[in-house]
């Protein structure tokens, strides 16, 4: 009812709304259905369009099919639209703070300790009766304190997603030296937050479900709320006040990698000036562990819980689902400078990409994986020989990980100091989790100069070579550019590269 007293709500609907965007010059072409309205002054065109009123007319009056509609010179001048305009300066991105709620504990140096120990935190699962089902192992997080990180409220009902990405945002900010002193003095406007998710809130969702058999009336009010992926992104902006970008990106396995490049993309373009972002995903409940048998995705090797995550091992036998929140605060150069704050490495760039081939299986030729990693090399200006680090996405799954070692062979495999691990060996799989933990993991090797083992490569894949993998002891390696990998189901593929910072 619009704008009426009466009006007592709104009114459920359904449906899509698709909007194709294309760039300028396609769009030019004879079947461009539109007319262009006007230019900036910064566009290429620009100073050609100005040269000529009669090319800029034309220009301008394109619509449907190629055809032409009349406009005057007034008309033209006055839908030209030209505005000064200053070349932005480079804006540099480093990693200031690191936070991380994993199956190894929610801090992250520590976390970091743990896998280059060669602790895994992979074991029965105790959250519920799986007794019944085939695989009965995952690396859950049996503990975690939300006291001073959550208020009891959110604790008591909200996802385990979201208290994850609560704990694990709050604790990089910690990291970053932001006391509450110092985030009063942040421009809070040109502050974001990007988390994403696989899943959301799915326990929240399957209380909804068993809510319903019995009323509509037992349905929790928070059910649609707390179930939204992007509400972590949401809860965390509103008790920081910050007031920057905030959303959700959802895109499986690859959701962490994607926010962290959506977040570095509103740093560069100068949007803001401090982004949180990363991942987070607590899918081990009964419907999460059986939706994922139902796909054959995951690892039966109950009896021997610590093994069960393999990668690249000729014995592996799927991948073992783990849970938990990974969280970059990335910083425009200069502005953690004048903060003074400890920089843990530099942000290159990355890439992301689409298989657009099938659901769960990557191209069997690995098209869009090597895509991806070419780009962001070319974004980034980064040459193939000075990338010696990789951590992979390679999640313990027999066409997975080879065809992500066969691309990186492709891309990488004449660089003979190339060192490769999966953090997936440890953790399990994070599902939209995985990346951000893995970002953590990649960050701290590049500031320690040691990165963790493999675990369980105990028989390698005949297709493998494992010179360019590490083994079952942590390396020391002095990091020049470190890329970390995550892909997800619908072939989305993501690469991102980090770097030690230099200080110039």
């Amino acid at each position: 009812m619009g704008l009426s007293e009466d009006r007592d709500g709104f009114v459920m609907g359904e449906g899509a709304g698709v909007m194709l965007l294309e760039e300028l010059e396609i769009a030019k072409s004879p079947l461009c259905t539109s007319p262009i309205p006007y230019y900036r002054n910064d566009h290429a065109l620009m100073s050609s369009m100005l040269q000529s009123s009669k090319r800029h007319k034309k220009l301008i009056s394109r619509c449907n099919f190629g055809k032409t509609v009349a406009m005057s010179d007034a008309q033209s001048e006055k839908d030209l639209i030209i505005t000064k305009h200053k070349e932005p300066k480079e804006r540099r991105i480093v990693v200031t703070g690191l936070g991380a709620v994993t199956p190894l504990g929610d801090d992250a140096h520590l976390f970091h300790t743990s896998l280059l120990e060669g602790v895994t935190g992979i074991s029965d699962i105790q959250g519920f009766d799986c007794s019944e089902f085939p695989t009965r192992i995952a690396a859950e997080i049996k503990s975690l304190s939300t006291g001073g990180w959550i208020s009891p409220k959110i604790a008591k009902k909200a996802d385990k997603y979201l208290i994850y990405a609560l704990v694990a945002g709050k604790k990089a900010l910690v990291d970053a030296g932001i006391t509450e002193q110092v985030s009063g003095e942040l421009d809070k406007s040109r502050c974001g937050v990007i988390i994403g998710s696989a899943m959301g809130g799915l326990r929240v969702l399957n209380d909804g479900f068993e809510a319903i058999k019995v009323s509509y009336k037992k349905m929790s009010p928070f059910y649609i709320p707390y179930s939204l992926t992007n509400m972590a992104s949401a809860v965390l902006a509103m008790d920081l006040g910050w007031t920057g970008p905030s959303y959700s990106i959802s895109t499986a396995c690859a959701s962490s990698n994607y926010s962290i490049l959506n977040a570095t993309s509103h740093i560069i373009k100068g949007d803001t000036d401090i982004m949180l972002c990363g991942g987070s995903d607590g899918m081990i409940i009964p419907s999460g562990i059986a939706g994922l048998i139902a796909c054959n995705a995951l690892s039966q090797r109950n009896s021997d819980p610590t093994k069960a995550a393999r990668p690249w091992d000729a014995d592996r036998d799927g991948f073992v689902m783990g849970e938990g929140a990974g969280v970059l605060l990335l910083e425009e150069l200069e502005h953690a400078k004048k903060r003074g704050t400890n920089i843990y490495a530099d942000v290159l760039g990355g890439s992301l990409t689409c298989d657009a081939y099938h659901i769960t299986a990557p191209h069997p030729e690995g098209v869009g994986m090597v895509s991806c990693m070419e780009k962001a090399l070319a974004q980034s200006g980064v040459a193939k020989e000075d990338v010696n680090y990789i951590n992979a996405h390679s999640p313990s799954t027999r066409l997975g990980d080879l065809r992500e070692y066969q691309v990186v062979i492709r891309c990488f495999g004449k660089n003979p100091e190339l060192r490769m691990n999966s953090t997936k060996s440890l953790i399990g799989h994070l599902l939209g989790a995985s990346g951000a933990a893995e970002a953590v993991a990649t960050i701290k090797a590049i500031q320690t100069g040691w990165i963790h083992p493999n675990l369980n490569l105990e028989n390698p894949d005949k297709h493998v070579d494992a010179k360019v993998l590490v083994g079952p002891k942590k390396e020391r390696l002095d990091i020049k550019v470190a890329m970390s990998n995550s892909f997800g189901f619908g072939g989305h593929n993501s690469s991102i590269l980090f770097a030690p910072f230099k200080g110039n």
